[in-house]
Formats: structure tokens, sequence, C-alpha cells
């Protein structure tokens, strides 16, 4: 693992600052153990209730970015969407006035994906995505007074629950499968879910504006409105586990010979003693004890790093900036741009990128994230910074500084 590689992962969080508004003084000893309920923050800013009307009002939205529930059960989407009117040939864009009569009968109404949708919501979850090392998504509920969206479940991502406004009670049951991977979600174990929502819960509390709940994967969670609406963010964590190196083990034993050789002819699949399992232990044992963990760590970035995506580029603003660069131009790295430079090529999550060796120091000077004049790229004449920056904005890891 290079040093450039670290310093991307970490850099511009200053302290995990979106982390510590979800969670004040949550530590790696917190992550993935047990509830952890915060009370005093300010999530205003992020999201309220006059967002939640521009939303099914104003942006055009489109399932998935919008469903409603009752009750436990998802409301079929075409009781609230319809056509989009003349000029657009889309046929499931939200109609307010029907999700307003839903929501009037008692209709939670969940906004999805808002890391990709409302702007405080991207710069939010994106910098909670730095902060923690695992892809993030961040959805709304909306429920009406005296109601409840959904019966207790378990969710196989961990959790933060933002409360933006009203109030609403939740019951936290301890799980009934530790750590549930995402094949393994929760109406897999219903039966055993509904039995444990009948015990005591671990918590019973009411979460005002400006209180906060984490979650870790697994634990049963219901949620019922009180007197007023409520509204509150939802934001899933999707953890890269130690499973997900298993699997990536998996793919990348595709490599070894012995692995792809075919059972016995005539092998009878219901006599267990006939499958050779043996060899083929000792074969993935003797590969696993020379696995090399970078090439590991690859396997996982190429699944992983694609979730989560880096500070918006705006087109036309780039486009412009590109025309009129010169050596006086400052440019900086995208932030929670994620990438490994090796020295002559940069890997991104969706490509790799190469670029002579005469590069290296330049580009490790924007890999530190700090803005910088074309004119001050170490060891390269005038004309080889224009050319290399210009190439970095085209591609998409520079922006305007």
């Amino acid at each position: 693992m290079t040093a450039e590689f670290a310093l991307r992962t970490t850099g511009f969080t200053a302290g995990r600052p979106a982390l510590a508004r979800c969670a004040p003084g949550f530590t790696g000893p917190d992550w993935g153990t047990s509830p952890r309920l915060s009370t005093g923050g300010d999530f205003a800013d992020l999201f309220g209730t006059g967002a939640v009307d521009e939303l099914l009002t104003r942006r055009g939205l489109r399932t998935p970015f919008i469903r409603l529930a009752k009750n436990g059960s998802v409301v079929d989407p075409s009781r609230y969407t319809s056509g989009a009117g003349a000029g657009a040939e889309i046929a499931d864009q939200v109609v307010d006035e029907r999700v307003a009569r839903l929501f009037a009968d008692g209709a939670t109404i969940v906004l999805q994906a808002l890391h990709r949708t409302w702007p405080p919501l991207v710069d939010f979850g994106q910098q909670l995505a730095t902060d923690l090392g695992h892809p993030v998504q961040i959805n709304a509920y909306v429920t009406p007074p005296q109601n409840q969206g959904f019966a207790a479940h378990y969710d196989v991502h961990d959790v933060f629950v933002l409360q933006v406004a009203g109030e609403k009670r939740w019951l936290i049951h301890e799980p009934v499968i530790a750590s549930p991977l995402r094949t393994q979600p929760w109406t897999s174990h219903a039966d055993a879910v509904a039995e444990r929502a009948t015990e005591a819960p671990v918590i019973n509390t009411v979460m005002r504006p400006g209180d906060s709940l984490y979650l870790p994967r697994g634990w049963l969670h219901s949620a019922q409105a009180l007197g007023e609406t409520s509204v509150h963010l939802t934001v899933g964590v999707h953890p890269t586990t130690k499973h997900a190196l298993v699997e990536a083990l998996a793919a990348l034993a595709a490599d070894v010979p012995a692995l792809r050789e075919s059972l016995p002819l005539g092998v009878d699949l219901a006599d267990p003693t006939g499958l050779g399992l043996s060899s083929v232990v000792d074969a993935l044992s003797s590969w696993l004890r020379e696995a090399d963990p970078a090439v590991v760590a690859d396997e996982v970035r190429k699944r992983v790093w694609p979730q989560s995506r880096p500070e918006p580029v705006a087109p036309l603003a780039q486009a412009a900036f590109v025309a009129g660069l010169g050596p006086d131009s400052v440019v900086r790295l995208r932030r929670h741009l994620r990438c490994v430079w090796d020295g002559s090529v940069l890997r991104l999550p969706d490509r790799t990128l190469t670029l002579p060796p005469i590069t290296t120091a330049a580009v490790k000077t924007l890999l530190t994230g700090a803005p910088v004049r074309v004119a001050e790229l170490p060891d390269l004449d005038a004309d080889d910074q224009v050319v290399l920056v210009r190439r970095l904005l085209r591609e998409g890891l520079c922006v305007p500084g």
C-alpha cells in the first residue's frame, strides 16, 4: 500500500466532522458493537419539511427515489406516480396530490438516495463516507402523526438515525443474527424477528429534533410518530466486511490451476465422501498462505470504491476552466476521490490512467489535496505542467481550486 493511497482515504476529514455530527465522541470501539443514543445536535441545515415539499413538487422525482409504506407494507407505486406530461415520455414520476392524499391517510413517505439528489446531503454523505471508510446512503422517512411505516425489522447495514422534525418513539431489540450480511435479510428470519419484538426492548426512547441514534446492523428497530409529522434521516453505512475479503480471495482463487480441475467423472453429489474435498482444502490452504495482500486489496477496491461518489464536477464550468487554463490557474484534487498512485499508474474506481514517470512529483503534489498553481507543479516545464493538468481536468480528477 502506497503512502499516497493512505493519504487519499484519510484526507479532508479534519477530525471526521460528519461522523462527529452523527454521533459525538464516536470511536473505533463503538463501531459495530451496540446502539448509541446522542442528543443536542442540529440537522436543520441538512434537511427539513421544506426540503420534503420541494422534492415532492419541483424536482420531478421518479421511482425508486421515492416509495410509500403503510402498516408495514409498501404501497404500489402506481398509486402515486403517473406520466410526466407534455414533452417527457416518463411513466413513473411522482404525482404530488396523490402523495398528499396517501400521506393524509397515514402512509409514510420514503425519499431514497438523498446523497445523490439533495445538495446538502450530497456533501454530507461524501464527507461521512470518507470519515468512515465505508460507502454511505441517505434516505428520509416522513411519517404522519401517530403512524408507523414499518414493523420491527433489522437492516443489513449500520445506521445513523438523525431526527430532523417532530418526535418519534423508537423501540430497539437485540439481534436475532449477529452482523448479518446482505444475503441474510430480516425476511429470512421473519418468525424470529417477530418473536424477539414481543420481548422487552433494550431501548425505548422518544427522539426529538437534534437527537441521533447509531444502530449496528442486525439490531431490531421500529418507530412510531407521535403528535406531529416526523421527519428523520436514515444514514445507511454499507460496511466492507471480512466476508468481503473471503469473496475477493475466492475470486482470485480462479487463478489456481488445481482449483479449476473438474470433479471426477461420474461424481455422485449425494455422497459427500466422493467430492475429494480434502485435496481442494489443501490446494486452497497452500495458495492462501501465499496470497498477496496488495492483490486482495485491489480486488476489494474494485467492488467497493464504485459505491461512493467524489465531489461533483460541473461540466460547463469545467470545460470553460480548461479552455482558459494557464500557468497561473489554481487547481486541486476532487474531494473524496479514491485513487492509488504507484509512480506510473493512477488507479481509480472505474479505470486506470498511465502517466509518464516524470510527472510523479507533480502528481504527489496534487494528491495532497491542497490547491496549487499550475506553474508550481514540480519537475515539469511550463508546457508539460499545462498538459498534465489539462488531462487531469478532462479526466475529472482535478477541479478549479
